[in-house]
């Protein structure tokens, strides 16, 4: 089963992009089960690189390299990125520019889509 999960919320602030990713991570450990996440508007945020948060506190950045090192896909929008001014060596380990088109063919290839 392929699950494709796409956020649009910003990293904090609200729950929705942590909510996505706990839902991306526990489908992650399915045997046989591909995730890919697509990151687009506010949520492009969630990718960047070096996030520090209070103990205790969820970080996003810690949730996206363990979807990664799950084999999990991150995509990040590069027109989101161009308007928020986020480079791609800004963004974490196991994140990726990039585009509409790709999300188009996650879009088709995925069983089911998921939107935050």
């Amino acid at each position: 089963m392929h699950y494709l999960i796409i956020l649009n919320d910003p990293p904090y602030g609200t729950e929705r992009s942590y909510n996505g990713l706990r839902l991306a991570n526990s489908l992650a450990k399915e045997e046989e089960t591909k995730v890919s996440v697509f990151l687009m508007g506010d949520a492009a945020s969630c990718a960047v690189a070096g996030q520090t948060t209070p103990n205790g506190y969820y970080n996003l950045e810690r949730m996206l390299k363990i979807l990664s090192a799950k084999g999990g896909k991150i995509g990040v929008c590069g027109s989101c990125m161009d308007a928020r001014g986020l480079k791609p060596e800004a963004l974490a380990q196991g994140a990726h520019r990039s585009s509409m088109e790709e999300l188009t063919c996650w879009t088709k290839e995925a069983d089911k889509v998921l939107v935050f």
